[in-house]
């Protein structure tokens, strides 16, 4: 992720911090616990808005598709900086004997305003090179034809919500995302961004 080098003079140094957090299902029972180091930076990346993930719902209900969930593990840890970037030592850690070093990023960190850019630009060269679409006016909706069918893709930073007209594209999805990425399969679409989402047979139901 990084190596340490003396401090240089003109160069700004960003303060990192750990954060813990607990994840949460819809019930708000605890699935997972997580430790990330983060930096002090306001964060960029384009994301779906609420809206536009209710009208993937919609669209979803009337074209009778089942949605499904994954996340991509440590999402912005995967590429590299083309920047120069400077952070402290994380808290705890620091190496006495190197007491004046500094870590210079070799790769993002999360919270660094550099990270979601990199991580999103990553996966639009991916997916365009995989013959998707990108939305014109929502630049994180992507579609993908086959034949008669259509795949659908909304990303909201490393959440991935997708479906399609038949299952076999969405099977094809996930075992293409995965030899790329790290991910994460979550299921069938239950829970995102607050919404408590339940999929029958006869249509779509949200709960906020």
């Amino acid at each position: 992720m990084w190596h340490l080098i003396p401090q240089p003079e003109d160069r700004s140094i960003i303060s990192t911090k750990w954060v813990f957090r607990n994840k949460l299902d819809e019930f708000g029972t605890i699935t997972r616990n997580k430790a990330r180091l983060v930096v002090y930076e306001e964060t960029f990346a384009p994301v779906a808005k609420i809206e536009a993930i209710r009208i993937l719902i919609a669209f979803a209900a009337h074209m009778e598709i089942k949605l499904y969930h994954m996340d991509v593990t440590s999402a912005f840890l995967n590429e590299h900086l083309k920047e120069e970037v400077y952070v402290r030592q994380p808290p705890s850690f620091e190496r006495k004997e190197f007491s004046n070093h500094v870590c210079k990023l070799d790769k993002a960190l999360y919270g660094l305003k550099q990270a979601p850019r990199a991580w999103y630009e990553r996966l639009l060269k991916f997916l365009l090179k995989n013959g998707f679409g990108r939305g014109k006016v929502d630049n994180t909706l992507f579609l993908k034809s086959k034949g008669e069918h259509l795949l659908i893709v909304q990303v909201y930073v490393d959440g991935i919500i997708f479906g399609a007209t038949h299952n076999d594209l969405c099977n094809e999805f996930s075992k293409m995302m995965r030899s790329e990425f790290e991910m994460s399969m979550i299921g069938e679409l239950n829970f995102f961004l607050g919404l408590q989402i339940k999929q029958t047979l006869n249509g779509i139901m949200i709960h906020q």
